[in-house]
């Protein structure tokens, strides 16, 4: 199995195919929000929210993700402070991605997810649904916002 160390997002933009599928992950304490992105590295796509118990049963419901997608790649929302310092919050994703690393055989980056749950939610709020099924989403539309950064910085990268 190929391991990977955890890469900044220029290195981790180097080393993956322009023709590859990417999913995005925003960590949570409670639950994780899934988005994934198509080959061309377009759009990203809310996917689904992982209810979080422990990290085993999280990868094996995220290896069966990749598996079905042909994931090439995750982009972690690194929930850097609003003044760019590092909190525990920021800590926790950097300790999460790591995790991912040591279990799966993929790159991973972290990508600053300043506001993406304003963000997914302000994008949420033009919908006509309720707030009960907003909040319900909100994991996974603040996993989109994340890895829409980061390929929207790719596509920037390699023009």
């Amino acid at each position: 199995m190929k391991t990977y160390n955890l890469l900044e997002n220029d290195k981790f933009a180097e080393i993956i195919n322009k023709q590859s599928r990417l999913i995005g992950i925003d960590h949570g304490k409670k639950n994780i929000g899934i988005s994934i992105c198509d080959e061309n590295h377009n759009i990203a796509t809310p996917l689904t929210t992982i209810e979080f118990t422990q990290l085993k049963f999280f990868i094996i419901e995220l290896r069966n993700i990749i598996k079905e997608n042909n994931v090439e790649g995750i982009v972690v929302g690194n929930p850097i402070n609003m003044d760019g310092s590092l909190g525990p919050r920021a800590q926790s994703a950097r300790d999460f991605s790591k995790s991912l690393t040591e279990q799966l055989s993929i790159p991973v980056t972290l990508w600053d997810e300043r506001l993406s749950s304003e963000g997914a939610y302000k994008g949420m709020s033009k919908l006509s649904i309720n707030v009960t099924k907003k909040q319900k989403k909100l994991d996974e539309n603040s996993a989109a916002f994340i890895l829409q950064g980061f390929i929207d910085y790719y596509k920037n990268l390699i023009k």
